[in-house]
């Protein structure tokens, strides 16, 4: 069963939030993980928490991407109906 557009709408916000969250704080303290994990696993150069963030905004710009082709695909569908 395809997933509503509400259901990717949240998904897509909660993503987008922890991405945001993410940016400021590897902004802020770029070696977290090192902290908050006590592991290194880039070698404490904060590359990995990049990587984290640039994931996390990947995602959330797929889940955006979809969701405008749903909309298209829709409102392509309405207007053909009309």
């Amino acid at each position: 069963m395809p997933m509503s557009r509400v259901g990717l709408y949240r998904i897509e916000v909660a993503v987008a939030l922890v991405s945001a969250a993410l940016f400021v704080l590897t902004l802020v303290d770029p070696q977290w993980i090192e902290r908050w994990f006590d592991e290194s696993p880039d070698g404490g150069d904060g590359s990995f928490e990049r990587w984290i963030v640039g994931g996390g905004f990947l995602v959330a710009a797929l889940i955006a991407a979809l969701l405008a082709w749903r909309e298209r695909a829709a409102a392509l569908a309405t207007r053909r109906v009309d």
